[in-house]
């Protein structure tokens, strides 16, 4: 079959051997799939990530000299079923999956890993256990961004943001854009984006986002309609004050009992909640410095390289600082889901589509934020541009 391998930091399409579905894994035929900005970092610092990933326990990720099929944002049609499957659905139907086999108990990430060929290809394997049937109705395009708006709607519910507090999107690459998407779909009222790219302000919006700011010019914190209580210490700290002397003109009250209530229901004054999309070394740091008090900041975008924060200036205003990674099932299947309801609709997002030949063409126009997004490989076509 025809395939896009990445080698040695060069894309170059082959014939490979077609791959065959070992127990309980699925042969699918690939409609469409996106090109992550994941894959435009692997493709260049894939021995670095795959030394980061063996810290952390994972040994199978891509190295430079391997000949690695990438892509992990896909959907496609059912060809046939390997050993021990329930085959739960019948040949053509179209599917989306988790991109992750599990060879024996190892498990590899598909499109990342030489063991788990991925979806820049005419035929890609899954794992039946986790594929998921496209309802009727969704288009083929939407479908092939469940992946990556599933890691937004992650983000999102690790965030914890509630409908009446401010959520500001530092960053407005395909990532912000999926997490602003999301975000409005969880019914939060108002959303900040911020980036210093116009054509991404402009895709912001189309995405929902409230209101959008150039960094340049504007700071974020300031953008938004409804102002916070709390934009310095001094209001936490004056908030205590000013709750100690309404606390005690009430005789024989016992006030400590309305701090550990406050504290149990999680009641307390509380800033925004802030999701880093960006990835590059400072970024967490500025966002630690500028952010409101009590702040709550998600860490979406993958930075590369080593990166320098102040951690004192994040105990002074109590920062909450979560880091997140992927989705589960569960989430994988619901943004499926919300996505076939309306609830979500990523066609923003999708700023082009090539063929397998057009592959590196599209790398190249990545590297750029002023004119595309998302771009989708369709195997079957012949677009070499997008």
């Amino acid at each position: 079959m025809k395939a896009v391998v990445c080698s040695e930091g060069k894309l170059e399409v082959a014939d490979i051997e077609p791959p065959r579905p070992g127990p309980g894994q699925v042969l699918i035929n690939v409609l469409r799939c996106g090109i992550c900005g994941s894959d435009l970092h692997a493709r260049v610092h894939c021995d670095e990530l795959a030394e980061l990933s063996r810290a952390t326990g994972y040994d199978h990720f891509m190295r430079s000299d391997q000949r690695i099929v990438l892509g992990h944002e896909f959907v496609g049609e059912i060809i046939e079923y390997g050993p021990d499957c329930r085959k739960r659905w019948r040949p053509g139907t179209r599917v989306v999956a988790l991109p992750i086999l599990r060879h024996g108990r190892e498990p590899h990430l598909t499109g990342l890993s030489e063991a788990a060929p991925g979806g820049y290809a005419e035929q890609v394997v899954v794992q039946e256990s986790m594929t998921f049937p496209v309802p009727n109705g969704v288009s083929t395009d939407h479908a092939a961004l469940t992946e990556p708006m599933a890691v937004a709607w992650h983000a999102v519910r690790r965030g914890r943001v509630s409908t009446k507090q401010t959520a500001y999107v530092i960053g407005c690459g395909p990532i912000g854009l999926a997490v602003v998407v999301m975000l409005k779909a969880a019914g939060v009222k108002t959303v900040v984006a911020s980036d210093f790219s116009p054509r991404r302000r402009e895709l912001a919006t189309r995405c929902g986002a409230d209101v959008v700011v150039d960094p340049a010019t504007d700071a974020p914190w300031t953008a938004a309609p409804r102002k916070t209580r709390i934009t310095r210490v001094t209001d936490v700290l004056n908030l205590g004050f000013d709750a100690m002397e309404r606390l005690r003109r009430i005789p024989n009250l016992p006030w400590w009992y309305g701090f550990r209530l406050a504290h149990t229901l999680d009641a307390g004054p509380s800033g925004p909640v802030v999701f880093e999309c960006v990835g590059v070394p400072g970024i967490i740091d500025d966002i630690l410095t500028a952010a409101p008090p009590r702040s709550r900041v998600v860490v979406v975008g993958v930075c590369m390289q080593a990166d320098t924060i102040h951690p004192a200036m994040a105990i002074n205003k109590e920062i909450d600082l979560r880091f997140v990674l992927g989705y589960d099932p569960g989430e994988f299947r619901d943004t499926l889901h919300m996505i076939a309801d309306g609830k979500v609709d990523p066609s923003p997002l999708i700023t082009g589509t090539v063929g397998l030949d057009g592959v590196d063409n599209a790398f190249a126009a990545l590297a750029s934020p002023e004119q595309h997004a998302k771009i989708l490989i369709d195997p079957a076509a012949t677009a070499t541009a997008p």
